[in-house]
Parts: structure tokens; sequence; C-alpha cells
């Protein structure tokens, strides 16, 4: 396995929507999640996670090393019951008497053959229920929810279809009728964490394994168009580095460096270039470096 990380990160994203949901609310008719209380839209941060694991699934194509656990149609205890395949242990028959390092084994084998489990972590709960206590892992890689910059208005848009569903209902109409809802515009942000401390004592995140993900929230948007989702990107990818494992700095002051203000206030934003965005690096505390990818 690789070797760990060694120095503290955090990150902010900036993302933008133009004319679609980036992030659909089941409860609510699958509208554009927002703050009630603000009116600001929100994205999960399961969301963005989604989209890395899809990058990554895509870029590697399920090799060894770079597979993904949450995955769409694959039961979580049939990943699960690959490593006791791998290991060679007998699921029916387990007894840490026999193995007292049966819990370390079978964590180290699904960081170091899952990606998302070595970078988010993971709560593997067939372990837990053969009475294992690997079941939950703790990833160096957590991602907050992302919030956008101004207040959004979602709109409701009427579209029409001239595909009938039944024969019966061919005979009375000749449309359907049914509704979208979009964010004419929006810039989002999120921010992040990267905890070498745990990379070290848990999953074993390594550089080639950073360096990936920085790749992957960069082009997350590029291989995941949909109709709902519209246009969709990245616009620019800030990362600090800290010297040590534990951090030079509290990670809220980092984030304070970090400006998008809208550049009219007396016309509403409809592309990322009415939007400045700054960093102030001569802030930045000793022990930091700050690195803008676009």
């Amino acid at each position: 396995m690789a070797k760990p990380i060694q120095n503290r990160y955090e990150f902010v994203i900036l993302f933008d929507v133009e004319n679609g949901n980036p992030n659909g609310d089941p409860d609510a008719g699958n509208m554009p999640r927002i703050d009630p209380e603000t009116g600001h839209g929100i994205v999960t941060d399961v969301c963005l996670k989604r989209k890395i694991r899809n990058y990554v699934e895509t870029v590697k194509e399920d090799c060894s090393g770079y597979r993904i656990y949450i995955k769409d149609n694959i039961p979580l205890n049939t990943s699960d019951r690959g490593a006791f395949q791998a290991l060679k242990i007998d699921e029916k028959n387990i007894s840490k008497k026999d193995d007292p390092e049966i819990d370390r084994k079978i964590r180290d084998y699904m960081c170091s053959e899952y990606y998302d489990i070595r970078t988010f972590g993971a709560v593997m709960t067939t372990f837990v229920k053969a009475a294992l206590n690997c079941g939950q892992v703790r990833g160096p890689v957590q991602i907050g929810f992302a919030r956008s910059i101004d207040p959004i208005v979602p709109q409701e848009v009427t579209i029409t279809r001239v595909a009938i569903s039944t024969e019966e209902d061919a005979q009375k109409k000749n449309t359907e009728m049914g509704r979208k809802h979009i964010v004419p515009y929006a810039l989002y942000r999120a921010e992040g964490f990267v905890s070498a401390n745990l990379a070290r004592r848990f999953t074993g995140f390594s550089e080639d394994d950073l360096s990936l993900l920085w790749t992957a929230i960069i082009n997350m948007f590029e291989n995941d168009r949909s109709a709902a989702r519209g246009k969709m990107a990245v616009r620019e990818l800030i990362v600090f580095r800290h010297d040590s494992e534990l951090g030079n700095a509290p990670a809220y002051k980092l984030f304070e460096t970090v400006t998008a203000v809208r550049k009219d206030l007396s016309a509403p934003a409809r592309c990322y270039s009415d939007y400045a965005v700054t960093v102030d690096e001569t802030t930045l505390p000793q022990g930091v470096t700050c690195t803008r990818m676009i």
C-alpha cells in the first residue's frame, strides 16, 4: 500500500448551473433544494460525493484498488463477501480466537480495494452483523453542503410530449403535459476537508489518491450530463495545504479568505463572469499555502 498523505488540506469548490436542477428534493416534487429562511440554493454532500464516485468509476473502469463500494445495483453484502473470499475466510465460521487480527485484515483489504472507502470511509453493516469490529471506517475526506452565493429563484417550466402513454389516452388527447424545475443561473460554493491523521490511522489515503480526488472534483460534471442538470461546471477548485499533519490554522480562517461577489447588484447573475472571485493570500497563516485550480 502506498504511503498515506502527510499534510492536512482544506478546499473550496465553486460550481455553477445554468437552466438546470443541480439537486432535486424528492420530498418537494423534485424542486431544487432551497434554504427556506434565506432563499439560497443547496446541494447535498451526498450528491457531490456521488459525482466524484461516478468519475472515478468511469476513468478507472472498476480496476483493483479503485473499485467503488457505494454504487448502483450492487448490494453492499456482495462487496463485503468479496473480502472474505480474497482473504480465504469462512464467513460461516468466523472466530476471533483463531485470528485476533481478522478485523484489521478485513478493514485493510476493503480500504486497499475500494477508492471511495479509502477516501470517504464507510459503514459496512455485513461485518458488524458477523460480530466483527471493522464495520465503520472513518474517511479522511469530508465535504459539506454546497450553498449558492446568492438566493435562487427556482422556475417551474411547463413542457409537452407528443407521445401518449396509452391507447385509451391517445383517443382523448394529442399531447401530454409535464413540468420541469430549473434554476436559471446560480453559483454554488462547497467546502471540504482532508485529514492526514485519519488517512494514516485508518484508510491509507495516499498522494496518488489525493491527485485523483482533485481531478475528479474538477471534472465531476463533465461525464454526468442530463436534461435535468443542464449546463453545470466546476469553475474553480481552491486548495489550502498545511505544512503539518494536524494543520497550522483553523479551517474557518482559510475559508474566510475566499470571497465571491456579484459585480452588478442591480441585475440578476446569469453567468460566471458576473461574479468576482478573490483569495486574500496576504492573510494566510504561516505554514499554509494556496493553490487555485481552474
